[in-house]
Order: C-alpha cells, then sequence, then structure tokens
C-alpha cells in the first residue's frame, strides 16, 4: 500500500508541474522554453499512470484522493499560501477515501 500512495504523489506531482509550467508562462510572463518540461512532465504523468497496479477506473477515483492533498500541499508550499483547517481536514478525509479504495484491491 506504501508503493502504490508514493507512486500516487509521484503521478500527481508530475501532473501539477506540467500545468503550472504552463501557467508561469501564460499569466507570469515566464520563457516559453518552460514548455519543454512541462510536456516531459505531463508524458512522465501518463506513464507513471501506466504502473499503476488495478483498472483505470480505480486507479483514477483512488488518484484524485492524493492529488487533493498534493495540490493543497503545492499550494501552502509553492504559491505559499496559507491552508485553513478545513483544506487539511478535506485532504485528510480525501486521503482516507484512497487508502479504502486501495485496500480493496486485488494484485
Amino acid at each position: 500500500m506504501l508503493k502504490t500512495t508514493l507512486l500516487f504523489f509521484a503521478t500527481a506531482l508530475a501532473e501539477i508541474m506540467g500545468c503550472f509550467l504552463p501557467y508561469l508562462w501564460l499569466r507570469k510572463g515566464a520563457s516559453i522554453g518552460l514548455l519543454l518540461p512541462a510536456a516531459a512532465s505531463l508524458a512522465l504523468f501518463v506513464w507513471l499512470l501506466t504502473l499503476h497496479p488495478a483498472a483505470s477506473g480505480r486507479v483514477y477515483a483512488a488518484y484524485g484522493g492524493v492529488y487533493v492533498m498534493t495540490a493543497l500541499l503545492w499550494l501552502r508550499y509553492v504559491d505559499g499560501v496559507k491552508l485553513a483547517t478545513t483544506d487539511w481536514l478535506g485532504a485528510a478525509i480525501a486521503l482516507l477515501g484512497m487508502l479504502i479504495i486501495i485496500s480493496g484491491w486485488k494484485s
């Protein structure tokens, strides 16, 4: 279960980075050169999804819980936004949902 959870976090980071870099170019005036690492990051995201050990619909459902937590951590530590208690509570509930889903997977 730990391996799957860590794989979900790596997948979420790849997806967020792949979307954040074009945002920097489009909204913050950063270099267009950021599109190349963004594309590589999104390709990594897709590849990482193929490594998950279950049917794709179940993977996407469980991944959603980790994505919520990762996005909030990104908001806190990259964007510098202080999170509310309800943000942390919601993320914890989403992660609990992910753990419940993956606990029923048959390898």
